[in-house]
């Protein structure tokens, strides 16, 4: 789930896919549009939250603040061909937009462990 704060300072969430691109470094990216409400809310406050779930009743929850990235060759470092279904000309898509979050505080929770971790960077 990738949170942003509204022009109105409400909470939004909405689904969100790394698409794979799970090297982690402290450094998520998500394609997007240009006009999609997720672009406005970034460019109003850009500090979000991303949440993750993974095996093992693995729960993680990442802070950081959000960049807009629209330079192609930056754009195709992160490009994964299923990302066509939503970007039918791939990178030449009018409007597409890379959200590069980098995280600041890393939060995890797994059965009875949990734990907390600043990301340095």
């Amino acid at each position: 789930m990738f949170t942003t704060r509204t022009t109105r300072g409400h909470l939004s969430s909405r689904p969100m896919s790394n698409n794979g691109d799970v090297q982690y470094d402290g450094n998520s990216y998500f394609f997007t549009f240009e006009e999609s409400r997720t672009v406005k809310d970034i460019r109003g406050f850009p500090h979000v939250t991303l949440g993750f779930n993974g095996p093992d009743d693995l729960y993680i929850s990442l802070t950081g603040k959000a960049k807009l990235i629209t330079r192609k060759s930056l754009m195709q470092e992160h490009w994964q061909e299923q990302l066509g279904q939503w970007f039918p000309k791939g990178l030449e898509t009018p409007g597409i937009t890379l959200i590069h979050v980098k995280a600041s505080r890393l939060k995890y929770w797994q059965g009875m462990k949990q734990g907390e971790h600043r990301i340095k960077g």
